[in-house]
């Protein structure tokens, strides 16, 4: 479209007046087409390939610098072949020789163009990384203005002796620990409809809708995938920390208000009592020496017949009047 509307190009006012402009435009967007979907796949390959060699670790600045270099080189290979394309289906010369991007016009309008997509598309992904799948949708439609209620399974995740790992390590190969662990749990968690509601030292809290979280138990099974994306980089652990991080957790659902909080730093918080819960299930798991404990409440809504379940007993927790009935769950 571009191509075929530039200022002063030939044939650029036929399309308003002639009839038998209807196939050339029609190649036209066909050709815009097929461009679209292989500039868009290189550009999913280089976000694949920074993902996968963990390269987003890099500065921000770096990242962005190095890719706006591929992409560039990526527009002027897939040009040049479009180009070649499209010059045999219209039988009409097109600029083609060695360097002819360099002062065209067309390709740095086109290389403009993907400029400014490119920063649309970063500003959703900063804003999915910084804010979690949904929210800022919700947040620009105003959903959470005033305060609703909603049904979801929370699930408060700890690592396991964690005072004494800081003292071994140090604050600052501490906290390198923590990264990579949580870039781990990054790694797995959206395989489970899950969301990040917050993280707090060394704590990760996650979130489900109700739906969501009892789903193929998903609450349960992304516990269990952690711990096997953890075992799985032991060697790596064990030479960079001296040691392999296992983590403990608890999980609760039910009822409870979500209202958009703050108005220089705004967020979506969760008040409620099953948050609390949640954590002070947690915060049996080193008594009765468990890493996954879980209400009989939301127990009795998941099917775990491929898990090993254990009843803890009804168990006094901090803040609440009445027990709460706990269970263990472990592999086969």
């Amino acid at each position: 479209m571009i191509r075929y509307y530039q200022v002063g190009a030939e044939g650029g006012e036929a399309f308003e007046t002639s009839e038998s402009a209807v196939v050339p435009i029609l190649q036209w967007l066909e050709f815009g087409v097929f461009a679209g979907i292989l500039v868009g796949f290189v550009y999913a390959i280089v976000e694949f390939i920074f993902e996968k060699f963990q390269l987003n670790k890099l500065a921000t600045g770096l990242v962005l610098l190095e890719k706006s270099l591929i992409y560039l080189l990526m527009l002027i290979l897939s040009t040049n072949y479009i180009v070649g394309l499209i010059e045999q289906q219209i039988d009409r010369n097109l600029p083609n020789e060695q360097g002819w991007w360099k002062e065209n016009k067309v390709f740095w309008l086109v290389v403009g163009y993907f400029i400014v997509c490119s920063l649309i598309f970063s500003f959703l992904k900063i804003a999915k990384e910084k804010f979690g799948k949904g929210v800022l949708f919700n947040q620009l439609i105003g959903k959470y203005k005033k305060p609703r209620e909603e049904e979801r399974i929370f699930m408060f995740l700890d690592l396991k002796g964690s005072t004494t790992i800081a003292e071994q390590l140090g604050h600052y190969k501490y906290s390198e620990l923590i990264q990579e662990c949580f870039y781990d749990l990054n790694r797995v968690i959206t395989n489970y409809s899950a969301e990040i509601y917050q993280y707090v030292g060394d704590e990760a809290v996650i979130s489900w809708t109700f739906k969501k979280g009892i789903k193929n138990n998903n609450c349960v099974e992304l516990f269990f995938k952690f711990q096997d994306r953890l075992l799985k980089k032991q060697k790596a652990y064990l030479k960079h920390f001296g040691l392999q991080p296992k983590f403990k957790a608890g999980l609760h659902g039910g009822k409870l208000i979500v209202t958009e909080v703050g108005t220089l730093k705004k967020e979506i918080a969760f008040h409620g009592d099953v948050i609390n819960t949640s954590a002070r299930i947690q915060g049996e798991c080193n008594k009765y020496n468990e890493s996954l404990l879980i209400s009989e409440e939301l127990l009795d809504k998941l099917n775990l017949q491929k898990f090993k379940i254990r009843s803890i007993g009804n168990i006094p927790l901090k803040g609440k009047e009445e027990e709460v009935r706990l269970f263990s769950i472990n592999k086969e």
